[in-house]
């Protein structure tokens, strides 16, 4: 096993925090990764793992090394593609991160449709609702909704989405239409447990006007919280992708839409040495083109 495979299985066992685990991953025997993990800490002269019969954990020296070692598989793969798809034609492995129901919704069909058209490519997504570390977790692009923070990274805009405060037909014939974010408090309201859709509901076109929301419910992830409105559980907040086929199909309504605040920018995010990868430059164009239809602005 080379320098680089062994790079790979430290990474895999890190990720997985198990040598069973990472092997499953890597579609290799348990005995290789072992192998492999042991050569690199011999040649290192260092134990990356602390290994006990319940767990794996890394070291100190493990986490000094392991952003290390992700940033040196992702320039290999990199110089992989660069070479064996010349500059023209996508190959190897396209990693994207994005929003899991944004990435489900707006970037699996993207990812499916190069995939159909290019044979020699392969594709990895990591669909989370948190921001990851793209540079240090090896990743090729990533999709992000909301204002961003400065950074050397390569931005390309690809439209926007809106805040929706939506509720079943059922709940507002019964309870009432809200006409001012102050009528929220006098209705049941669906809380998300990310950092958008805490307590504090933003209104006005700065968003410079907070309304404190009593949750009825609280749900971690946003299908619960479509799926709790849509039962008439009360308001929930969400975006306007997210909410968008439920309105079409009349089983939510938006309300406060007069009063909702500055739309957010959707931008795809990549370092700059990711521009010469014909993959990156594939799923960029196909993603601009995606925006063009206006699916989820």
């Amino acid at each position: 096993m080379d320098r680089f495979e062994t790079f790979a299985a430290f990474v895999a066992v890190a990720d997985q925090r198990g040598f069973a685990a990472a092997a499953r991953a890597l579609d290799v025997s348990p005995p290789v990764v072992t192998r492999a993990v042991a050569a690199l800490e011999r040649h290192l002269g260092v134990t990356l793992f602390h290994r006990s019969t319940r767990a794996v954990s890394l070291t100190d020296e493990g986490a000094a090394f392991l952003d290390r070692a992700r940033r040196i598989l992702a320039d290999l793969r990199e110089a992989e593609q660069v070479v064996m798809g010349g500059r023209s034609v996508p190959r190897g492995q396209l990693y994207v991160t994005a929003p899991v129901m944004f990435g489900r919704m707006h970037v699996l069909p993207v990812v499916g449709a190069l995939l159909a058209k290019h044979d020699g490519l392969t594709a990895r997504m990591m669909l989370l609702d948190r921001n990851v570390r793209i540079v240090e977790e090896g990743i090729d692009v990533a999709v992000r909704i909301g204002a961003l923070a400065d950074s050397a990274l390569r931005v390309v805009s690809i439209g926007s989405v809106q805040q929706t405060i939506v509720a079943s037909p059922a709940y507002l014939a019964d309870r009432g239409i809200p006409v001012s974010p102050d009528d929220l408090k006098g209705h049941m309201c669906i809380m998300g447990n990310g950092v958008r859709t805490g307590s504090t509901w933003q209104f006005g076109k700065m968003g410079d006007a907070s309304i404190e929301v009593v949750p009825r419910l609280t749900v971690n992830t946003v299908d619960a919280a479509i799926d709790a409105a849509e039962g008439g559980l009360g308001l929930s907040n969400v975006l306007s992708y997210q909410s968008s086929e439920a309105i079409a199909a009349g089983r939510l309504v938006r309300v406060l839409a007069d009063h909702a605040p500055a739309p957010l920018p959707v931008n795809l995010l990549y370092d700059a040495g990711r521009a010469a990868m014909p993959s990156v430059s594939a799923f960029i164009n196909a993603m601009r083109e995606r925006a063009r239809l206006k699916v989820w602005n």
